[in-house]
């Protein structure tokens, strides 16, 4: 799979290293930037390009980091057919019930539900707040989720997905 990276200075170093992962997991990656330090870039000029790669197909999905990861995620959802989930932490436990009746609290939830009814296609991240083992577990999880294809899911992303 094709991924797209982008970042701004606050999570340039984590950018380095999560391309390092994704490549021992087997994707390649198109890194859009930074390419080297700038404490006062700014990240649009390096998440939009990403975002337009996913967009257009170029690449699968899209991976982007930043301080909080908010300002990032409204950049990429400024493209047309982006739906850019944020992750900058485990989210309040949510009760999950599996398929034998087992109870559990899985932080983790939000990310999995962002692509089962979002279908989302880029993923934002807190590098501030999310530490390099969360990161790693958290994209795994995201990459190895699926679209549930249910027809409200459908219906809702289609009217997102759709130009003004």
């Amino acid at each position: 799979m094709n991924i797209a990276l982008a970042s701004d200075h606050t999570g340039y170093e984590q950018l380095k290293e999560l391309q390092t992962y994704l490549e021992s997991m087997g994707h390649s990656c198109n890194n859009f930037g930074p390419k080297s330090l700038v404490p006062d870039d700014d990240y649009p000029d390096y998440v939009r390009p990403a975002a337009e790669s996913v967009a257009s197909g170029v690449c699968s999905f899209g991976i982007i980091l930043g301080g909080s990861g908010q300002g990032e995620a409204m950049a990429a959802n400024r493209v047309q057919g982006i739906r850019c989930a944020v992750f900058y932490g485990p989210a309040v436990p949510r009760k999950v019930v599996d398929a034998e009746g087992r109870t559990s609290h899985d932080p983790y939830e939000i990310v999995r539900l962002s692509r089962a009814h979002n279908n989302s296609n880029m993923l934002s991240l807190g590098a501030r707040f999310v530490s390099f083992e969360d990161l790693k577990k958290v994209i795994k999880l995201w990459l190895e989720s699926t679209f549930s294809g249910e027809a409200r899911h459908e219906r809702r992303n289609q009217k997102i997905d759709k130009a003004d």
